[in-house]
């Protein structure tokens, strides 16, 4: 369904811009707080995980094939309310079609469609690793109707824990985010689709050193584009120099810009 696509699509334009936000930012004076990996990291591990849900499901709480390749079972419980869908992956690593290496458990439980006011959609791992790191916590998802300009929107809520490989390090993430759709909702075709996006995280780095995300400026994701096309983010590791990055005007390319102190680099188109 239209939703499915974009949602997917939305998720990972957010994964892919912070990990090349913090793969930038490691080419910085002051980085070596890890808070801007660490961000980087629980960006694009709980919105994969999602991405799994998203991937299996339909509007109609059907069951899609799976794309994946490394699922093992699918258990709907049509019974209960809200409905709960456990996703298994089995005990054993597997390498999915995506290149990521996966198993555990995901439990979703749902109170409505994806479209409808007032649902709620929570995901909750279970002994779950996606390339040997192992989450934890809550992913919550609650469509909140139309705001005031008629535009369908979406509170994020991520409560996370993530332990690294061979458990050399943990860390943990708090999002609030609201997602607003604010092109081409009402079209059959899901790339004249386009979202806003706000909100802030906080989060403990491996160090045990706290720091904090500000969407400053709302951030735009265009489906039809493979970046972000503006917006501004803010990071501020404790004890470090704040990392302000801008992706532009709304031009659909690669650039953009950091801001730590006096200094700005840019990056991408122009770079």
């Amino acid at each position: 369904m239209k939703n499915t696509h974009s949602t997917r699509l939305m998720l990972g334009l957010v994964s892919i811009v912070f990990i090349i936000f913090s793969a930038s930012c490691r080419r910085d004076r002051n980085t070596n707080d890890n808070s801007a990996v660490d961000n980087s990291n629980a960006e694009n591990l709980f919105s994969d995980m999602f991405k799994v849900v998203d991937d299996v499901s339909s509007q109609q709480e059907g069951i899609r094939e799976d794309n994946i390749g490394c699922i093992d079972t699918i258990i709907v419980d049509t019974t209960a309310w809200p409905r709960t869908v456990l996703i298994d992956f089995g005990s054993d690593n597997c390498l999915g079609e995506d290149g990521r290496i996966r198993n555990g458990q995901i439990m979703v439980t749902y109170t409505g469609r994806y479209r409808d006011e007032g649902t709620i959609i929570t995901v909750t791992p279970n002994n779950y690793t996606i390339n040997g790191y192992e989450l934890s916590g809550t992913k919550i998802i609650t469509n909140l109707g139309t705001n005031d300009e008629g535009f369908l929107h979406y509170s994020i809520v991520v409560d996370g824990q993530i332990a690294a490989p061979a458990n050399a390090w943990q860390s943990s993430w708090e999002s609030t985010r609201v997602r607003t759709w604010v092109e081409g909702s009402s079209t059959l075709t899901p790339w004249d689709d386009a979202y806003e996006i706000t909100g802030s995280a906080s989060g403990i780095n491996r160090n045990g050193d706290p720091y904090t995300m500000a969407i400053t400026s709302p951030l735009r994701a265009e489906i039809g584009c493979p970046w972000l096309v503006s917006g501004v983010v803010n990071i501020v590791p404790e004890e470090n120099d704040a990392r302000v990055v801008d992706f532009g005007s709304g031009d659909c390319n690669n650039g953009f810009t950091v801001t730590v102190g006096n200094e700005v680099y840019t990056f991408g188109s122009g770079d």
